[in-house]
């Protein structure tokens, strides 16, 4: 397992991390719709096999259902093994104390479920740029770092200005962003602004909820255009001797910023898979120029939650 650093916070990180979404609620696609959660047990031999594999950064939100809660139970004596970063979720339009305590509530939720007296890492998920820019967010997360019981302040975005915003505030250590291989927005600006602000890049929806993968057969016809440019990819994949998930892991990992990867596994083969191809280094130059002549025909359908 390689390393890096993610930017002004110091942390050395894995370039895989461990996305835990699909261990708290029903995520992904399968052929018959949403993909199932592992049992509590499963989610335990994952947890640990990842911390055993190198792997010593973990993702979770107070809205991935259970995950918080399966982490804390599953790994709170190996606590110093890992990199943890959960997520709070905010609306800015109400009054300052109103969301000074929602805030401070759904931390404190966080740490008790997580079995920890701090989290390295608290991101406000899914933020607007309207929520980036709210200055009254930071200062309630500042107070909770003056206190301990966060290390960093980071954001989850989705849309480029969102993190154009968050990277040149200069009030945040690390930012979240979608990025793959069809994706492939982030590469014009936010990742090159983020290396020169010294701001932290996690990238997730590296697979694209499961699109970069053999499932992308079992797209409804209204995701035509997502599976049109899957099976392209697959084809550069199968010319370069490697299959489509490979392909995608590769290539968001093929320069220096993202400094980590989220992998979303359910089970151990696909978690033991996404380390496997990581460990094999970025894609050959001519792999990576044929990738980005690949295009989706409709770019909304890039965001899952368009899907419908």
């Amino acid at each position: 397992m390689r390393f890096r650093t993610l930017g002004k916070t110091g942390l050395r990180v894995s370039e895989i991390s461990l996305g835990t979404v699909e261990i708290g609620i029903d995520y992904g696609l399968s052929a018959n719709g949403p993909a199932a959660r592992p049992s509590e047990a499963e989610a335990f031999l994952l947890l640990h096999r990842a911390l055993n594999l190198g792997i010593n950064f973990i993702d979770t939100a107070r809205a991935y259902g259970d995950s918080e809660a399966i982490i804390g139970r599953s790994l709170k004596e190996r606590r110093t093994d890992f990199v943890v970063c959960s997520k709070v979720q905010v609306q800015p339009i109400q009054p300052f104390d109103a969301l000074r305590r929602n805030m401070i509530d759904s931390v404190e939720t966080s740490l008790r479920l997580l079995s920890t007296d701090f989290v390295d890492i608290m991101m406000i998920h899914s933020a607007s740029a309207e929520v980036v820019a709210c200055e009254e967010i930071t200062t309630v997360l500042g107070e909770l770092r003056n206190q301990g019981r966060l290390r960093w302040i980071g954001v989850s975005v989705y849309s480029e200005g969102a993190a154009l915003a968050a990277i040149h505030s200069g009030r945040y250590d690390c930012v979240q962003v979608a990025y793959n291989a069809l994706d492939r927005g982030v590469e014009s600006s936010v990742l090159g602004e983020a290396e020169r602000a010294n701001v932290g890049i996690v990238a997730r929806s590296v697979l694209l909820k499961g699109v970069l993968t053999d499932r992308y057969r079992y797209l409804p016809h209204h995701l035509d255009a997502l599976q049109t440019a899957a099976r392209e990819l697959e084809q550069v994949a199968s010319e370069a001797g490697v299959s489509l998930p490979e392909l995608a892991y590769r290539y968001v990992l093929s320069r220096p910023v993202p400094h980590s990867a989220l992998v979303g596994a359910s089970n151990l083969e696909e978690l033991e898979s996404a380390v496997r191809f990581v460990d094999a280094g970025p894609l050959p130059s001519e792999a990576i120029a044929r990738i980005r002549k690949v295009k989706v025909s409709n770019e909304e359908l890039l965001n899952p939650s368009k899907w419908g």
